[in-house]
């Protein structure tokens, strides 16, 4: 399974991001070629630079001839708005996936930025992010992944920094409510670095891309690539791009504990069920049987993480009626579970996804169809198959 692994030890932002990318491809020539005719304004140069002893690529995004920080926020009177953003991608000529994922993005840096300085998200006018050079860190992210085509994307704990950093809204902590917002159910950490390490748009990339954040898996390594910020620190600042094939063996382990039951009413079993689920069981179920001295009975089976073991077997002692419960350790293979959301002409529906194996599955979620089903009154079918 063809796995691209992002070590974010000193944060992400959309050039860093890029240039590692960059690093991986087979045609960087046609990449770069196809990227430069994007916007006539902007001019993408890979270019060898290292920090801290360490090579790399900086990918040198200039607009009108120069590099963002050499005009020190000149750039902030520039207002753009989610929707001109969205225009100018649509105009792109990339493949319809790579447009999506890119305004996708933006519009969650257009949310997250709403939700922390309030006012709709139309109104959201973008600073920094909207700059063109954003945009072509953005949709180089996208295309760059796009080529790539890998199975699974993981990354690392995502290293934030610490202290303040100055933006269009003045002197913000670290990290930055928007970027904190993006941020949202990944694992981050901050530290003795003074600076933001972590944008808006690194955020946002890795929110969108990254399926699990974890340690680097086991993986047969083929390629590396190194991409460098343009900020000076005491340890090298980049981000790393491990790509590779990783074992298609089992994905983890779960516990499988079992009892008989052969004197519980259907509705204390039942409630024994729900209860397990609430109590951690990861799954809870139970398969009809004849048990000794011909009684009809049940076979209850809840699975649970391996380090759950103990306290589910006692759980499942006190809930139930069973004086006993047999345990058994599972290999388990498994598709990376994650959420994404369609619009239907009624309201938004969340999509549940599982990837792995270069398999995926995309699956509605029945109550949110359910519910604009009973608010609009209409059959869940013409929701199903809006979506």
């Amino acid at each position: 399974m063809k796995t691209l692994y992002l070590e974010c030890a000193m944060g992400a932002a959309g050039d860093m991001l890029l240039a590692a990318l960059y690093e991986l491809l087979e045609d960087k020539e046609s990449f770069l070629r196809t990227m430069n005719s994007l916007l006539p304004q902007v001019e993408l140069t890979p270019q060898i630079r290292t920090s801290c002893g360490i090579s790399g690529i900086h990918m040198r995004v200039a607009v009108h001839g120069q590099e963002e920080h050499e005009h020190e926020h000149h750039h902030e009177h520039r207002h753009t708005s989610p929707g001109h953003i969205a225009g100018l991608i649509d105009g792109f000529p990339l493949p319809e996936a790579v447009k999506a994922h890119a305004r996708g993005v933006y519009d969650a840096i257009a949310q997250a930025e709403s939700q922390v300085h309030g006012g709709p998200v139309e109104e959201i006018h973008f600073h920094e992010v909207g700059a063109l050079d954003a945009i072509a860190d953005v949709t180089g992210v996208c295309y760059a992944l796009h080529l790539l085509q890998p199975d699974q994307i993981q990354a690392s704990p995502v290293h934030v920094g610490s202290g303040t950093v100055r933006c269009a809204h003045g002197v913000m902590p670290v990290p930055a409510p928007a970027t904190a917002a993006l941020l949202a159910g990944i694992p981050i950490y901050g530290g003795s670095v003074q600076g933001e390490l972590c944008t808006p748009t690194g955020a946002a990339l890795l929110a969108r891309f990254a399926q699990t954040f974890g340690p680097l898996p086991a993986l047969s390594l083929e390629k590396t690539g190194c991409g460098l910020g343009t900020k000076e620190f005491d340890r090298p600042n980049c981000v790393r791009a491990f790509w590779g094939e990783t074992a298609e063996g089992p994905g983890g382990e779960l516990t499988e504990l079992v009892c008989n039951l052969d004197d519980m009413t259907p509705e204390a079993l039942s409630f024994a069920a729900s209860r397990l689920l609430e109590l951690g069981a990861l799954d809870v179920y139970t398969l009809p049987g004849t048990m000794k001295k011909g009684r009809p009975g049940h076979v209850l089976t809840v699975l649970c993480a391996p380090e759950r073991e103990q306290a589910m077997a006692r759980h499942i002692l006190e809930q139930t009626t069973t004086n006993g419960v047999r345990v058994r350790r599972c290999a388990k293979y498994f598709l990376t579970p994650g959420q994404e959301q369609a619009q239907t002409p009624w309201g938004p529906v969340r999509i549940k996804t599982a990837q792995g194996y270069g398999i995926a599955h995309r699956k509605p979620e029945f109550e949110d169809a359910a519910a604009l089903a009973r608010t609009h009154h209409i059959p869940i079918q013409r929701i199903m198959e809006a979506l």
